[in-house]
């Protein structure tokens, strides 16, 4: 086993995402513990040029035809090749849809341990320590690891990096030549509603509005403040509100500067969505909801009586 701390970089239409960045930064500060290299592993068809930029000492760029697309079979083909040659200390994957198909598998394939939904890793000794929200979040477990590990983060748990001009090796794999999954195609949803992504303010309802009748009260207070009614999952699977709507794992990820959970648990899925958000205000009855570990404000007092009085002070302010 090495020192060094590998990262799978996801990337959408050649463009790294954020959550890359925030594995990034986190391998940095391991790397310096372990004495190692932080690696960025990209693997892709044409799509070279994403190296720009990433914070990373080096990268291993695989390039193949079965990489044009994300494909989970070949992700984790391509990325145990790698674990077996190189034997990384620790290996980063970012707890989104992609990384959540890869590591598992990846784990299975190269039998290294795998430690899901992290919020914090460190080491102790030769061990990987690391935190792991468990149950929709609601508890915190320490998980150690003798040895290698695989760790898959949740997003916003760790601060970005960015800039940097890596040493790019050209990395070749086996078994991707014989695949027995096909990329078919990429079904992009139909743009029909607001663009949560690009609000700067957001008030997003949870289960605890109740009922469809009730996200009106929300809806007054985004027009006072001239922002848009987000929401979580149980919401939109709903149908209360379209599935354009929807922050989360499954849905959007925003980056607002004003966010307002209403009756919002804070699953980890919800809160890989909107963890960014600049201020977060939490509204929720439960003083243990995992929402208040995020929020900057927060108030346990019942929703049905602060929006309201949240809409008129706004009203109030600006009329």
């Amino acid at each position: 086993m090495g020192n060094d701390i590998f990262v799978l970089v996801e990337h959408t239409a050649g463009a790294v995402d954020d959550s890359t960045h925030e594995l990034l930064g986190k391998a940095a500060e391991l790397a310096g513990e372990s004495g190692g290299r932080t690696v960025a592993c990209l693997l892709h068809a044409g799509a070279a040029d994403a190296t720009s930029g990433l914070a990373a000492d080096a990268v291993l760029s695989v390039e193949h035809p079965a990489l044009e697309h994300f494909l989970p079979e070949a992700y984790v083909k391509a990325m145990a090749s790698l674990l077996a040659e190189h034997e990384p200390r620790l290996t980063l994957v970012a707890n989104t849809t992609v990384g959540m198909d890869v590591a598992a598998g990846l784990s299975a394939r190269a039998a290294v341990p795998l430690v899901a939904y992290c919020t914090a890793v460190a080491f102790e000794g030769d061990a990987v320590v690391a935190t792991s929200q468990v149950f929709g979040g609601k508890l915190n477990a320490e998980v150690v690891v003798d040895g290698a590990a695989i760790c898959s983060v949740v997003a916003g748990s760790f601060a970005p990096a960015s800039g940097g001009s890596p040493e790019v090796t050209e990395a070749s794999v086996s078994g991707l030549d014989d695949l027995t999954t096909t990329f078919l195609r990429r079904v992009e949803p139909e743009v029909s509603d607001v663009d949560i992504t690009a609000e700067e303010i957001l008030i997003s309802v949870g289960r605890g509005i109740g009922g469809e009748e009730n996200i009106e009260l929300a809806q007054e207070l985004a027009d006072a403040l001239g922002g848009v009614v987000s929401a979580s999952r149980p919401v939109t699977d709903g149908g209360w509100l379209p599935k354009t709507r929807q922050v989360g794992k499954s849905g959007r990820k925003v980056k607002p500067k004003l966010y307002i959970a209403c009756g919002i648990s804070g699953a980890p899925e919800h809160l890989e969505g909107m963890g960014d958000a600049e201020l977060i205000i939490a509204i929720n009855t439960d003083e243990n909801a995992p929402i208040f570990d995020v929020a900057h404000f927060g108030t346990t007092e019942d929703l049905f009586d602060v929006l309201p009085a949240l809409t008129e002070q706004v009203e109030s302010a600006v009329g």
